[in-house]
């Protein structure tokens, strides 16, 4: 019968018992053949009995084990604690460790980010200034267009029967014209005989062939003559502004007529259609298409006031747009409001992009950089570096001595994970960027520089 091999971490206690329970069993087991064979036995058969110096021997070797085995184990044991105990204690007595920091200023380029919306340089509503109805419309929403192209065609019936009736009028003045003409003609010679025949009474009169009263009927005569000849030509006058009048009607009439059809003020691309073939046109109110000038955008972004006095016009602006990642475009300032919006404190601020390709569209969103130089940029420290208290601000900075020092700062322009300090720091301070609650004023502790990220 094979015995089960001891365990390497088997006590030699444990061995000792399970030697014993292995011997009980194998004497279990003949007592169990013996029956089973129906022998009677007087006796037990004669077995292996250790003597007292085996047993002695035993157990003297069971205790030898046990104290080896107590000595292996307890005694690393007291080692190891002793040694955790002296590592506790050191650890208690050294200074705490902290990352720390140096106080730098921000480039002395800023870059400043605005969102902004992409708008046409030049857009317009195109509308009817004739009454009447689309009779063909010649182009659609996407299309590019000339200036003067024609763009829709409208039929005003009306507006052909006032031109007609324009000339008719203007015949009209014409014609009154040329009788007032003829009368005056008429009246002249009237007046010239009227005024030979009294110029010949008053010859008569003179010499006394006739009366007085003869002379100054032909003399009346005369100055009525006279005076209807002025009314002639008075006459002709008016006529003439009449027929002045018929033309510039009929000028006016015959330019609506060119309104008719509908040109494109400008190059550029329709954005818009709100009519189609049949539509009605009313002058003035009816918008038929909107046009926008695309090869150059613009936009409009509004500049804090701390950076406002750095914005100048021909500034170069690098823009971006969701939509097309990996592309940047390139802007120029165009124009500033010189003058920041009393409800913002912002000052406006046009942009101007060149838009060959036609990549940009009016309308998108878009994250505007404008980088200038800055004479004197601020000091810039991570927002985890403010412990927030009752009063002021605070940094936690490390003095000469590894001492904490708890400084009240100004924060200005907030970045999200920087902070603008406006006083209180100075440049090559170095100061713990995540303090957290366990700083207090006067600790002493180890700084080590962190690591660049």
């Amino acid at each position: 019968m094979m015995r089960p091999e001891p365990s390497p971490t088997e006590t030699a206690e444990d061995r000792l018992l399970r030697e014993n329970q292995e011997l009980k069993r194998q004497i279990a087991e003949l007592h169990g053949h013996a029956h089973a064979s129906g022998h009677t036995i007087s006796k037990p058969p004669v077995l292996w009995r250790p003597s007292r110096v085996t047993l002695w021997s035993l157990g003297v070797g069971a205790a030898v084990l046990i104290a080896l085995a107590f000595v292996s184990g307890f005694v690393p044991l007291q080692k190891r604690n002793a040694v955790l105990r002296a590592e506790a204690a050191d650890e208690a007595e050294a200074l705490p460790r902290v990352e720390v920091i140096t106080v730098a200023r921000a480039p002395t380029k800023s870059e400043l980010q605005l969102p902004g919306s992409i708008q046409a340089v030049t857009e317009a509503p195109i509308l009817g200034r004739a009454d009447g109805y689309v009779r063909r419309r010649t182009a659609d929403i996407g299309d590019r267009v000339r200036s003067g192209q024609s763009v829709a065609e409208i039929e005003a019936p009306e507006l052909d029967q006032q031109v007609l009736q324009a000339k008719a009028t203007l015949e009209q003045a014409q014609a009154s014209l040329e009788q007032a003409q003829a009368s005056y003609q008429q009246g002249k010679s009237n007046m010239e005989l009227a005024k030979i025949t009294a110029q010949r009474w008053s010859t008569l009169n003179t010499k006394g062939v006739v009366s007085r009263q003869e002379n100054d009927q032909y003399q009346s005569q005369y100055q009525a003559q006279l005076s209807n000849l002025q009314a002639l030509d008075k006459a002709i006058s008016a006529q003439r502004s009449s027929i002045a009048a018929a033309e510039a009607n009929l000028s006016r009439l015959r330019n609506m007529q060119g309104y008719l059809v509908v040109r494109a003020p400008f190059d550029g691309v329709i954005t818009q259609r709100n009519v189609d073939t049949g539509a009605l046109v009313n002058a003035g109110s009816t918008l038929l298409y909107r046009i926008a000038q695309t090869a150059t955008l613009r936009t409009y972004v509004n500049v804090p006031q701390a950076s406002a006095s750095s914005i100048h016009t021909g500034q170069a602006a690098l823009l971006t747009v969701s939509n097309i990642p990996g592309r940047t475009f390139t802007g120029t300032v165009a124009r500033t409001a010189n003058s920041l919006d009393p409800a913002t404190r912002t000052l406006l601020v046009e942009l101007h992009v060149p838009n060959a390709d036609g990549a940009l569209l009016p309308g998108m969103y878009c994250q505007i950089e404008l980088n200038s130089p800055r004479v004197n940029p601020p000091l810039l420290i991570p927002s985890d570096a403010l412990v927030v208290r009752t009063g002021a601000p605070l940094v936690a900075i490390v003095k000469a001595d590894h001492t904490i020092h708890l400084q009240a700062v100004e924060v200005g322009r907030d970045f999200g994970d920087r902070v603008e300090v406006v006083s209180g720091l100075q440049e090559g301070d170095t100061i713990i960027p995540n303090p957290g609650d366990s700083a207090r004023e006067g600790l002493k502790v180890d700084p080590v520089a962190r690591a660049a990220q």
